[in-house]
């Protein structure tokens, strides 16, 4: 009975020893092949990054420099737009983001029209006050939109460019 015993051990330990290494081969055969690129179908090549990183990639990463150099509190002064600076990392990306001559989020013309009917409509809020430009451009209860009302009237007065 113990030599039944010890034969079968062996065996056993045979086959641990046989599952171990074909284990071994398998691991070092899949790290070995280089993983398919999603786009083509095709297999990049071994060492290379088979995406590029983007430019938001990029702006982000300044971004987090910029922050770490300057401190917090600089940071959100210098970027922050709204009341608690909150939004500062957002506007740093997106303004490093931008290539330049990229105005591709809106046409070029329209987004002039829009500001300067908006700066025509700050002139003319400081020039009547806030109750007059509220009373005159206002149209729900509380007159509150009379600014965006105002702008939109400037700018559809604007002539809209010739398309090419």
């Amino acid at each position: 009975m113990a030599d039944f015993e010890q034969s079968m051990g062996r065996i056993l330990l045979k086959g641990v020893l046989a599952i171990s290494i074909v284990l071994a081969v398998v691991v070092s055969a899949a790290h070995a092949v280089p993983p398919a690129d999603p786009g083509n179908g095709k297999q990049s090549q071994p060492g290379t990054v088979s995406q590029k990183p983007t430019s938001q990639d990029n702006a982000a990463k300044q971004c987090k420099a910029e922050r770490t150099s300057l401190g917090e509190t600089v940071f959100a002064n210098k970027y922050g737009t709204n009341p608690n600076k909150r939004n500062a990392f957002g506007k740093c990306v997106s303004s490093k983001a931008k290539k330049p001559g990229d105005d591709s989020a809106k046409p070029k013309d329209e987004g002039e029209k829009q500001e300067n009917a908006a700066r025509k409509c700050r002139a003319e809020r400081a020039s009547l006050g806030e109750k007059g430009f509220a009373d005159k451009y206002g149209t729900n209860p509380n007159k509150r939109n009379a600014f965006g009302k105002c702008v939109s009237k400037y700018a559809k007065e604007q002539p809209k460019p010739a398309k090419p």
